[in-house]
């Protein structure tokens, strides 16, 4: 087997990992740092968002408001720690961005524009009109490649990490173009590898968001935190699952029922207000929780527009104007004329709640270290924990470029301190044993159990039981078929053999970190037995801040189901409160 050998292996290259890989690159050009991913950076999915990205920067805002923002967003969930460092770090960010090329939108004065987002008392979104994460990527991805020490190896998939000595040493990937697989050696290990989000069947995520990173570390002893706490984005196309953006509310975009009425207000979201004028943190820019909340009662008393794809809510933009809509939403107006065949400019666009993005994810510290010496991560497989129980949108962006550094900078620390050991030897050995389970795929035979079987019934089991409204009952089902599907898991069986972009076998080794981390979402979901922000138990629906203001730890247990322990909620001056999102903010 090929052995690479560097001083930091970064996996994903996404807007975490290519942080890393430049901060590394800037402060120490000579470790040498090999960037492995399962696409070409260009295509990771940072490039999907497209609102914005969170940090102080007009003369009316404060680093307290953003603070008390994102944890009262989070209910209460979020280690204030990580907040503070995040809403301090978030403009320094921002602002080297600008300097490295990336296009902010502009006022007419000049400054940075900012548009307003759900949950947030001030307008901080920085955008780039509504592809920011495209933009963010590719000015990433373009100054990551003035840096010699940056070596990429594009369409590699990632498949265990190598762990002696209680160290993480590495890890071994398939090169997809050969088949082969390649054993990275590395003193330090960044994890970048993004969420999971396409365990379910409905969700703005691309086929790449499989949880594989979360996998990796979870199957070598680090926990996943907080995974019951699962966000579904209130605008997703119901044909496609596309997403269009919060920014479509944030410009004034308002949300109908089939009467063609503002139905938030019923929800505590506020008094309707007159179109054009958006009220901020009210209405449709309240938080992403209790939108899609919203939602599911509405959808209840039969009063959602019916699809061919099922119910739907009406996004009402017509009022923006097609100079607005081009200029702030052109990719917005792009996706709903070609996915839909409805144009915003002169229609309503049928919407509905569909999954977006993860909350939890590997258990880090505020350095992004993770308990496994030498191995470190951030991004959304991260959970560190800045979202809590709900992420506020525009902060994601914002977590992978502060986080991505942090993570870069502690193990280069980690190097610096020669506390990274291990055995060759044994190392080589684990590798052989890696790439032995990978080639035992390709002898199975006469198993009965087909990847996209398993997959359809996986998601299916989560939509049904882990949704936007859980409860006990069906949690424990989902509990159940979700075991059931691991077992079955051992019977799949390859239909291609070949070694040349095996797409059959790369879907088999995704499946699997899905279906690990959809047991991890299922059995941590069972065990909260409260609602908070995303989780919302129908049969247990108070928040319970006595017994459950803790992160949940899922430990892997092999074929068992994970162990679920507890750990103590970081809260330094923000107490425990009301989430009050009735009242108005000009």
């Amino acid at each position: 087997m090929e052995t690479i050998t560097s001083d930091i292996a970064i996996i994903g290259a996404g807007g975490a990992g290519l942080r890393a890989a430049i901060a590394i690159a800037q402060a120490d050009p000579g470790l040498r740092i090999a960037l492995i991913s399962k696409v070409y950076p260009m295509r990771s999915h940072t490039c999907a968002a497209e609102g914005g990205a969170a940090g102080v920067i007009k003369s009316d805002d404060s680093l307290e408001q953003h603070f008390n923002d994102t944890v009262g967003g989070g209910d209460w969930l979020c280690d204030q720690d990580a907040v503070d460092i995040l809403v301090q770090e978030a403009p320094k960010e921002l602002l080297q961005l600008e300097h490295w090329g990336c296009p902010w939108s502009r006022e007419t004065d000049g400054s940075v524009a900012v548009r307003p987002f759900g949950g947030m008392k001030k307008q901080r979104t920085w955008f780039a009109a509504d592809k920011t994460g495209f933009h963010i990527l590719h000015t990433l991805f373009q100054t990551s490649l003035q840096f010699p020490s940056i070596t990429r190896y594009d369409e590699f998939y990632a498949t265990e990490l190598l762990v002696d000595d209680g160290c993480c040493q590495g890890l071994t990937a398939i090169e997809m173009r050969s088949g082969q697989i390649r054993q990275f050696r590395a003193r330090a290990v960044i994890v970048a590898g993004g969420g999971a989000g396409r365990m379910f069947p409905f969700t703005t995520n691309g086929a790449i968001k499989t949880g594989d990173g979360m996998a990796l570390a979870y199957r070598a002893g680090v926990p996943l935190k907080d995974m019951e706490f699962v966000q579904y984005h209130p605008t997703g196309l119901p044909s496609t699952g596309t997403l269009l953006t919060e920014a479509c509310r944030g410009e004034g975009g308002v949300l109908l029922n089939k009467q063609g009425r503002r139905f938030l207000q019923d929800y505590g979201m506020g008094p309707e207000t007159p179109l054009g004028k958006p009220v901020l943190k009210t209405m449709e820019l309240g938080p992403r929780d209790r939108l899609s909340q919203a939602f599911w009662h509405e959808q209840k008393k039969g009063n959602m527009v019916a699809t061919e794809w099922g119910d739907a809510m009406l996004l009402d933009m017509r009022h923006l104007g097609e100079k607005k809509i081009n200029e702030r939403l052109p990719l917005v107006r792009d996706m709903s004329i070609s996915y839909m065949g409805v144009d915003p400019v002169r229609d309503p666009v049928p919407v509905r709640p569909v999954v977006h993005y993860m909350m939890g994810g590997i258990h880090t510290d505020i350095r992004a270290a993770t308990p496994l010496a030498g191995l470190y991560a951030a991004g959304e497989c991260a959970c560190v924990s800045i979202n809590g129980a709900n992420r506020l949108g525009s902060n994601s962006l914002t977590e992978l470029l502060v986080f991505g550094r942090r993570a870069a900078l502690s193990a280069m620390e980690y190097l610096a301190s020669g506390s990274a050991r291990g055995n060759a030897q044994a190392i080589d050995a684990r590798a052989e044993s890696a790439r032995g389970q990978v080639r035992a795929l390709f002898q199975r035979s006469g198993g009965g159990e087909s990847i996209a079987g398993l997959r359809k019934a996986m998601m299916h089991t989560l939509e049904q039981h882990a949704g936007i409204y859980r409860s006990g009952e069906g949690l424990t089902e989902a509990c159940a078929t979700l075991a059931t599907l691991r077992r079955r898991y051992a019977n799949i069986e390859l239909h291609d053999k070949t070694n040349v972009y095996n797409t059959d076998l790369l879907q088999a080794l995704e499946l699997g970190s899905m279906l690990d981390c959809a047991e991890a979402v299922a059995v941590s979901a069972l065990e909260r037995r409260e609602s908070r922000g995303a989780h919302q138990r129908l049969d247990c629906p108070e928040r319970d801040d006595a017994r459950f203001l803790k992160h949940s730890l899922a430990h892997y247990q092999g074929e068992a189901a994970p162990r679920i322990s507890y750990g103590e909620v970081v809260i330094t001056k923000s107490q425990p409160g009301v989430r009050d999102y009735s009242g108005g903010h000009a």
